[in-house]
C-alpha cells in the first residue's frame, strides 16, 4: 500500500514530467546564477532573472499558466503583465533617470557624438538580423541589443516581436553584466598606447538651471520627433527633474531606491520566467545571442573609432577610450573607461568625461527603438 502511494506520487510530480529542455535550462539558470553571485556580473539583475528562468522550467508548476478569470493564473503570469503593458520598463526608467546626472553631457556637447556613434552596433545587428532572415521587427528588437540597454530592449521587443522577448532580454542583460569582460580588449586593439595615456581637462560646472531645463528640452523634442519614444524617455527624464530639482526629495529617493528595488525584482524574474526550454532551445536563440554579441562589439569599436577621429580634430585633448562608453550601460561602461584609462595612466581621471557619453547613449538607443517603432508598428 505505502509503495503503491509512494509510486502514484512520483507518477504525478514533477519528476515524471521532467524533459531534457528542463533539464537544459536548470544548467543554463545555475550558470547565471554563478556569474551573478561569485562573479557578481550585473547580480540585482542577473540573479532574479535566471531564478525567474529555474522556476519556468518548473514542470507542472504552472507559474507561468495564463488562465480565465485572470486571478487563476500562475503568480508569475500575473506579474509577467507588467512587462507586456510596458509599465515595468517605464518605471526602471525613471529609476535610472534619478541616478543619471546629464552634467558632463551638458558640459561638453560633444559627447553627443559618441554616444550616436555606438548606436551604430544596433543598426549593424539589424541589418545582420535581416540578413540571416530574420523579420523587420524581429530585426529590429535583436538590434537594439547592441545598445546595452535591457528595459529598451524589453521596451522594444514586448511591442514588436513578443514571442523572442525571452532570448533578447537574457542576450540583452548578459552582455550588459559581461561589459567588463567584452570592452577592454576591443579598446585596447583599436587604440595606440599614447591615445590611452592621454589625459583630458576637468570639465565646466553646469549649474542647476541648465540640469532643470535639460530634461524638458530633451523630453519636448524627442518625444515631438518620435512619439512612440515618449514612455520611455518621459519617464526617464521625469526621475532626473525629481533629482535636479531639488524639491522633491522623497520622490527622488523612492523612485531610485524602493520602488526601483521592487521594479528590478518583478522585471528580472518574469522575464526570466519567459525562457521556457522549448521554446528557448531553437537555433533561432543562438542566432540572437550570437548577432548581440556582434552588436555589442560593434557598438563598442564604433564609440571608439570616433574617439580616435575627435583625439585627432582636437589635437590629442579627448581621450578615444570614453567613446567606448557610448552604450547605454549606466555607469558601468564609464566605470570600464576609467579603470582602462587608469593602467596606462594612473593620475588619468575619465569617469566624468566617459558619462557624457554614456548618458547620451541612453537617449540614443531610446531614439533609435522610437525609429524602429516607427518603421514597424505602424
Amino acid at each position: 500500500m505505502l509503495l503503491e502511494t509512494l509510486q502514484g506520487i512520483l507518477g504525478e510530480s514533477g519528476f515524471a514530467a521532467l524533459q531534457w529542455q528542463n533539464v537544459v535550462m536548470f544548467i543554463v539558470s545555475f550558470i547565471l546564477i554563478y556569474l551573478a553571485i561569485k562573479k557578481e556580473y550585473e547580480p540585482l539583475l542577473l540573479l532574479p532573472i535566471a531564478f525567474g528562468m529555474l522556476l519556468r522550467n518548473l514542470p507542472l508548476a504552472g507559474l507561468m499558466d495564463v488562465a480565465d478569470p485572470w486571478q487563476n493564473s500562475g503568480v508569475l503570469a500575473i506579474m509577467y503583465n507588467g512587462v507586456k503593458s510596458n509599465l515595468f520598463p517605464c518605471l526602471i526608467f525613471m529609476g535610472v533617470g534619478t541616478m543619471t546626472d546629464f552634467g558632463p553631457l551638458i558640459a561638453n556637447p560633444i559627447s553627443l557624438v559618441l554616444g550616436s556613434a555606438a548606436q551604430m552596433g544596433i543598426y549593424f545587428a539589424f541589418v545582420a538580423a535581416v540578413a540571416l532572415g530574420f523579420t523587420g521587427p524581429e530585426a529590429a528588437s535583436i538590434g537594439i541589443i547592441g545598445g546595452a540597454d535591457g528595459p529598451t530592449a524589453i521596451f522594444t521587443t514586448s511591442q514588436l516581436a513578443p514571442h523572442l522577448l525571452a532570448p533578447i532580454a537574457v542576450a540583452a542583460y548578459s552582455y550588459m553584466a559581461l561589459i567588463p569582460m567584452i570592452q577592454p580588449p576591443i579598446m585596447k586593439a583599436l587604440t595606440t598606447e599614447k591615445e590611452r595615456t592621454t589625459a583630458m581637462s576637468s570639465l565646466r560646472k553646469v549649474s542647476k538651471l541648465e540640469k532643470v531645463i535639460f530634461p524638458v528640452v530633451v523630453v519636448l523634442f524627442t518625444s515631438l520627433l518620435l512619439p512612440d519614444v515618449a514612455p520611455l524617455l518621459g519617464m526617464l527624464m521625469l526621475g532626473n527633474l525629481f533629482k535636479e530639482s531639488g524639491v522633491v526629495n522623497r520622490l527622488s529617493d523612492t523612485a531610485q531606491n524602493a520602488l526601483m528595488n521592487i521594479v528590478t525584482i518583478m522585471l528580472g524574474t518574469t522575464v526570466g520566467a519567459t525562457a521556457d526550454g522549448s521554446t528557448f532551445l531553437q537555433p533561432a536563440t543562438l542566432k540572437i545571442i550570437a548577432l548581440g554579441l556582434m552588436a555589442f562589439c560593434f557598438a563598442t569599436a564604433a564609440g571608439v573609432v570616433f574617439g580616435k577621429i575627435l583625439y585627432l580634430v582636437t589635437g590629442g585633448k579627448i581621450n578615444p577610450l570614453i567613446g567606448s562608453a557610448g552604450v547605454s550601460a549606466v555607469p558601468m561602461a564609464a566605470r570600464v573607461a576609467q579603470v582602462e584609462g587608469r593602467k596606462y595612466n594612473p593620475t588619468n581621471f575619465l569617469l566624468m568625461h566617459a558619462m557624457g557619453p554614456n548618458v547620451a547613449g541612453v537617449i540614443g538607443s531610446a531614439v533609435a527603438a522610437g525609429v524602429f517603432l516607427i518603421l514597424f508598428s505602424h
